[in-house]
């Protein structure tokens, strides 16, 4: 790669995006940026404004040279890029508030990247992932595509799939894991090895290695005694069924409480619906008071309130992957990537989130033991969930949206399915194109 890098962020008008500035600029030794271009579409145009303001304050008081770009052409800012940061949300926060609200509707869990939800999130995602990956081949076919636009999985599995482009997913959740194990331990965060193994959202720690000791158990323990800082800030605290914990040999990340505890959610979830609103409406609300902090002329730093949006951490991930794959680190990371024979029983072929040395050629993960079949049997049908998700998404082919749906733990079956099915379709339709023909 040459000096002087060019990094564009697509979906730039996002929240996060302070705290990819601060990541940036934290390593400035190490990632020689020349350029940052910021990129979103005309919804976004106020938003990418005020975060180019933001960003330009935080790089003068840092004295750096980078220079702030700010366009709604994708196609410039994509020309002769090196790292594509990807954090768009397709439809915006209506339409995730739009899921949210037609799950519960039809006694589901609403949630933007499990069940009816994460399914209408990809299709949505998808063809626009794709459309931005043939820009990609066109202007900049050796920069490699950091990908956390939400559903990471399967928008990384359908890049990996479907085009030439060289990228990568991520997600904060196994990051604040990290974290989390290394404040019970009371140990800086190198000194500690997690091994963890799953697909997007539904991911397990494997191992956690500290002074050459396999540490998992006393996590369990702490987590079981009510200390748990392993789960991110945007979930309402809860308990693990203890026995469960116990006898897993493993620990869960926050996300599989929708599958271990579904009908407990479920009901949490409506009350929150109708109390102070869905998940989404709640962060609509938070992204209001944090774009009136960014406005602020004299604000020079990544606010505090940033962390209490559920994607911290997020950015910092990305920040090192970039200085990771830049300079060769052999960093280990928690990546969504090819699984290559790293999780038997899953395709060579398909995107797992595993842990994995990152190098100046990409990823190379590392094998994990063997899951308990049971474990793996339910790992298998989300992996299956996910692939048909993708093929729908891309072919419009309602018939194996519905298998998708079928096959997932968190989606009611029979007449209400199809009918949550179509009302998706129909109040999506605008981004979801691929389905259009239906409705005639």
């Amino acid at each position: 790669m040459k000096n002087g890098l060019k990094i564009t962020v697509i979906g730039a008008g996002s929240s996060y995006t302070p705290e990819l500035i601060e990541g940036l600029i934290k390593r400035a030794e190490e990632l020689p940026i020349a350029q940052l271009w910021l990129v979103d579409i005309e919804e976004g145009k106020e938003k990418v404004n005020i975060i180019a303001g933001l960003a330009r304050r935080m790089i003068e008081k840092a004295g750096l040279a980078i220079q702030v770009e700010v366009t709604l052409d994708r196609r410039l800012a994509l020309k002769d890029a090196d790292f594509i940061c990807s954090q768009f949300r397709a439809g915006c926060l209506e339409a995730r508030i739009r899921d949210e609200r037609i799950s519960l509707k039809y006694g589901m869990i609403g949630q933007e990247t499990n069940g009816l939800g994460g399914f209408a999130n990809a299709c949505r995602t998808i063809p626009i992932t794709l459309e931005i990956c043939k820009e990609i081949e066109a202007l900049c076919p050796d920069a490699w595509l950091l990908n956390f636009t939400n559903p990471s999985g399967m928008v990384t599995e359908a890049v990996l799939k479907h085009t030439k482009v060289k990228a990568v997913g991520l997600c904060n959740v196994p990051v604040i894991m990290q974290k989390g194990i290394a404040e019970l331990l009371a140990c800086d965060e190198q000194e500690i090895i997690m091994q963890v193994a799953g697909i997007n959202h539904f991911i397990w720690a494997r191992q956690i290695l500290h002074n050459g000791k396999n540490k998992l158990d006393y996590i369990v323990e702490q987590i079981l005694s009510g200390n748990d800082p392993l789960v991110p800030s945007n979930i309402p605290a809860f308990a693990w069924p203890a026995e469960l914990l116990k006898n897993m040999g493993m620990i869960p990340c926050a996300y599989l409480r929708y599958y271990y505890m579904s009908q407990d959610i479920l009901e949490q979830e409506l009350g929150e619906a109708n109390g102070e609103g869905t998940r989404g409406e709640v962060v609509k609300a938070m992204e209001k008071r944090l774009f009136a902090i960014y406005s602020d002329p004299t604000v020079n730093t990544k606010p505090k309130e940033l962390e209490k949006r559920g994607g911290q951490y997020y950015s910092e991930a990305a920040c090192e992957l970039m200085s990771s794959i830049y300079n060769d680190k052999r960093t280990i990371m928690h990546v969504n990537t090819r699984n290559n024979g790293t999780i038997a029983g899953l395709a060579d072929d398909c995107v797992v989130e595993v842990s994995a040395i990152i190098t100046k050629s990409g990823p190379l993960p590392l094998n994990v033991a063997p899951f308990p079949s049971d474990t793996l049997r339910l790992l298998q049908l989300m992996k299956e969930f996910e692939t048909l998700t993708v093929e729908a998404a891309i072919s419009g082919d309602l018939n194996k949206a519905r298998r998708a749906l079928i096959l997932n733990p968190l989606v009611n079956t029979g007449s209400v399915l199809e009918a949550a099915l179509l009302e998706t379709v129909r109040e999506n339709i605008d981004f979801m194109p691929q389905f259009a023909h239906l409705l005639h």
